[in-house]
């Protein structure tokens, strides 16, 4: 009687497990990430969970029980295929399916109750409106910091940001294409910094722009497709990798867009002289303290939890201020200073995971932020579109080398064993934090 009873519950049992990878996987989890869970879960429950198969945007689940029937009957199999588009990410509901996964593991939550924690998971709404475009716009003004701007650039990419946000919550998200709305949201982003700067409000051009379009760039898929290579998921990692790569494209096209537009409406393309630094934001303190602020906006933009806003903040802070040390006192190269940052990163977000009770990702996905080139996409594009093929070059060349900096980063932090963090046996899987 009770093989029949757990054989009549295979569908239920790796159907929870479906939903859980589901949730993740539309979240911005990592595929192992993915897999460990649904595994964990069909396992816990008496299934036979090693035919999972998780890719970009779906999920293959089979499985048959552990214990036949003796009687000669044929064993219940089930199969199911899944398409899992990508949409806007929430990392919270990443870190609940993770905690829930626990619960289970600790024989905490039965069967019928994972079921009804993954439907309230589900239906969680997304962070408020205010706060996104708050967000938003504090990401864009501490990014604007970063990469060199003065305190008007800083108050005019602040609300760009903002402007910036709400169309797409409002526009881009509900009536644009993912590629349509990418070129109009980086195109409405430039016409705006473009507008400001002929008004007088900001002092640099470009660094409005690149802490204006920081909002915009694909880092979800950027740093998992990393993650994915790293183990071994190499359909996967590709797979993110073009989409971060076709994110980049629309970025640069709209940017070039905006510049043509703005050249044929007033004559001739703007000049620009190259990459400033402000002699306001230039010490050490306010560059560190303007990454905290920009990666905790980010926490908020990826829909991190609350409580973790401040960890990812500090990650982030922590990572720029050993790059900007490494460069200006040690004497270092920035490709071996982004990618001993990276390293840094990685380690605190695996730290901070087992402290907190919650995937690396949390942090990794904020705190890299201040490292990725948003100034040489911008340049490159710059260049490119007023004819200067050289330069357009050599800053393309210099962007793409500190891509392949954090790439490294990543990979050797990741090697790193987990129980160097924890402290802990290894038996729960390898991608619970």
């Amino acid at each position: 009687m009770e093989e029949q009873r757990q054989d009549g519950r295979l569908s239920e049992v790796l159907e929870v497990a479906a939903e859980a990878g589901h949730i993740l996987l539309e979240n911005g989890a990592e595929i192992s990430r993915v897999e460990d869970i649904m595994s964990r879960i069909a396992t816990h429950y008496g299934v036979d969970s090693s035919n999972f198969f998780v890719l970009s945007n779906g999920i293959f689940t089979t499985g048959t029980m552990d214990k036949l029937r003796k009687s000669g009957a044929q064993a219940e199999t089930y199969a199911n295929v899944e398409f899992i588009p990508l949409r806007a990410i929430q990392l919270s509901k990443v870190v609940a399916v993770n905690r829930l996964s626990y619960d289970i593991h600790f024989d905490l939550c039965t069967l019928e109750q994972a079921r009804e924690r993954l439907r309230i998971i589900r239906n969680a709404p997304p962070k408020p409106v205010w706060e996104q475009v708050l967000a938003s716009a504090l990401g864009a003004a501490g990014f604007c910091v970063v990469f060199g701007g003065g305190w008007m650039d800083c108050a005019a990419a602040f609300t760009v940001g903002a402007l910036l946000y709400a169309f797409i919550l409002l526009v881009s998200s509900r009536f644009l294409s993912k590629i349509v709305g990418g070129v109009c949201n980086a195109l409405l982003a430039t016409l705006l910094c473009l507008f400001f700067y002929r008004i007088g409000f900001g002092e640099s051009l470009s660094n409005m722009i690149i802490g204006s379009i920081m909002p915009l760039i694909p880092g979800v898929p950027f740093v998992n497709g990393v993650r994915d290579l790293a183990n071994s998921d190499y359909i996967a990692g590709l797979t993110r990798l073009t989409d971060a790569m076709l994110g980049f494209f629309c970025i640069a096209l709209g940017v070039s867009f905006s510049f043509l537009v703005d050249g044929w409406a007033n004559g001739g393309m703007i000049a620009l002289q190259g990459m400033s630094v402000s002699p306001q934001t230039f010490s050490l303190a306010v560059q560190t303290a303007a990454a905290f602020v920009g990666t905790f906006a980010f926490a908020a933009l990826f829909g991190v939890p609350r409580a973790q806003y401040a960890t990812a903040g500090l990650v982030g802070a922590v990572g720029w201020c050993l790059y900007l040390v490494l460069v200006r006192y040690a004497g270092f190269g920035p490709a071996v200073s982004i990618i001993l940052s990276s390293v840094l990163v990685c380690i605190l977000s695996r730290i901070f995971a087992v402290r907190q009770k919650c995937p690396a990702q949390v942090f990794l996905l904020c705190g890299i932020f201040p490292l990725v080139p948003g100034a040489g996409i911008f340049w490159c594009t710059y260049y490119f579109v007023s004819a200067q093929l050289s330069l357009a070059l050599s800053t393309g060349f210099g962007a793409a080398k500190a891509a392949v900096a954090i790439v490294l980063g990543i990979i050797l932090a990741m090697e790193l064993p987990q129980r160097i963090f924890s402290g802990r046996r290894p038996h729960l899987g390898r991608s619970v934090h």
